[in-house]
């Protein structure tokens, strides 16, 4: 359709054609796919069926199954329980802090648990203390994550329990801020939030010119190696996962507990399963989904995507697996009428490059999620193009400012090296809603040519001209 010889100049399938030959492509492979909202007639289409590493654009799948699967009202747990006896302030028995996969669960929220347990007279555990995040499976790294994603906050490992350091909710990291002197070639200052002991610090970094400072966590350790030179005067803020966050919540609870003055007698045992006789003596609750997708979809939080496959996972399975998440997507995928063996799923976050869909296949997934009881929630939960407010326009807010774009785009975003995504819904001059697609894969060097051609085509549409 796109290049029909009776089509215009200016119009924008011809513009369309233009920028699909824009030397940014020149052996790279794009996609785009756009379609009537209400109709779901196809206006325009490049490549549409060929199938491509999405990125970030593949948590529209997770998010959308996950409303339909678990529903908005969804909430994650984190409970205390206990199948010992009350013998005055003490409890004869082991103390369970069990999981449910909940992503947001802060220090504070730990804190509370313990203050609660405080509350009802608590002082002495005389049983274990067990970590159960059995919730969930042991597999802490999606399916081929790269190796150098590792200690990312992006990367960090997927557990039942696990806690974030801020509403960011990027779950299973710290966040590391290093403070230079004004005297150069002094080390930084270091500090962790939130505070624990739980890793260990190699700090090599100075104050000096050249702004190399950056943080690495060795394999297999919590060990941060802070290196480099940061500009004198100037503070960092970075997040660094950690190995193993479900020991890292038992170094902070442990802290909460001894904050309450309750004591523990027995050892700490991390991925004990607590017994279905326990009786629970204390629980948070997470917001419910429909509120969690707007830091999610907004912020891009791979962590809090990872969880939600695993839930519907154990939901629909009871399995906490990414694999019995990936099925239960394509059983979201068949009851709207979709094709599951269209694409290639494997994750829920888009960071593994074993995923694979094509703009056809999100343009039926924006067109069907449209149709949902839940769907303003999720339209709304979606980045808006120019909105400098974070939590409004979140990764499109510094894009497309001053253009017909700008609050009309909502759109996800996807981001790896070699792979650019945007596919969301428009709304052109005569008050037509969009949904488009546009995947990019394999071309060498900076992103920002294939970021300026995807503004070019949301500006096209936003002024649809037949």
């Amino acid at each position: 359709m796109g290049g029909c010889a009776s089509v215009s100049p200016t119009s924008t399938p011809a513009i369309l054609d233009h920028l699909m030959a824009d030397p940014a492509f020149n052996g790279a492979t794009v996609s785009l796919m756009v379609r009537d909202a209400r109709s779901g007639t196809t206006l325009y289409q490049h490549n549409p069926r060929t199938r491509l590493v999405p990125a970030s654009n593949l948590k529209l799948l997770t998010t959308a199954a996950a409303m339909d699967v678990l529903g908005p009202q969804y909430r994650f747990s984190t409970q205390v329980l206990s199948t010992g006896s009350r013998q005055g302030e003490r409890l004869a028995g082991n103390l369970y802090v069990r999981g449910l996969g909940d992503p947001t669960v802060q220090f504070a929220d730990y804190q509370a648990l313990a203050a609660q347990l405080a509350s009802d007279g608590v002082r002495e555990v005389q049983g274990d203390l067990v970590f159960d995040d059995t919730w969930f499976d042991a597999e802490r790294l999606g399916v081929d994550w790269a190796q150098d994603d590792e200690s990312t906050y992006y990367g960090a490992q997927i557990s039942a329990l696990t806690v974030s350091p801020n509403t960011d909710f990027d779950a299973g990291t710290l966040i590391v801020t290093a403070k230079a002197p004004v005297a150069v070639g002094q080390p930084v200052s270091v500090t962790v939030s939130p505070a624990t002991d739980y890793v260990q610090l190699s700090n090599r970094a100075i104050s000096g010119p050249g702004n190399t400072y950056g943080i690495t966590r060795q394999h297999g350790t919590n060990l941060l190696q802070l290196s480099g030179a940061l500009a004198p005067g100037k503070q960092s803020r970075q997040w660094v996962s950690v190995w193993e966050p479900t020991q890292l919540v038992a170094n902070l609870f442990e802290q909460a507990l001894a904050q309450q003055g309750i004591k523990v007698q027995g050892r700490r045992v991390i991925g004990g399963a607590t017994p279905a006789t326990a009786a629970l003596l204390a629980e948070h609750q997470s917001a419910p989904l429909q509120e969690l997708i707007t830091p999610l979809l907004k912020l891009s939080n791979n962590n809090m995507s990872e969880a939600l496959l695993k839930a519907m996972g154990r939901k629909t399975a009871n399995a906490g697996t990414a694999a019995a998440g990936v099925a239960a997507v394509a059983g979201f995928m068949t009851r709207q009428g979709l094709d599951p063996a269209s694409l290639s799923q494997v994750d829920g976050s888009g960071l593994s490059r074993r995923n694979l869909v094509s703009s056809l296949t999100f343009t039926e997934l924006l067109l069907a999620s449209a149709r949902q009881p839940w769907f303003d929630a999720w339209y709304n939960a979606l980045p808006i193009a120019g909105n400098a407010d974070r939590m409004v326009g979140g990764s499109l807010r510094y894009r497309l400012r001053g253009t017909a774009a700008q609050n009309n785009l909502h759109a996800k975003t996807g981001s790896m090296a070699g792979v650019s995504s945007l596919s969301g819904y428009i709304t052109d001059a005569d008050g037509r809603r969009l949904v488009f697609s546009m995947v990019s894969n394999n071309y060498l060097g900076n992103a920002a040519p294939v970021r300026a051609v995807e503004n070019r085509v949301a500006q096209a549409l936003a002024q649809w001209r037949d």
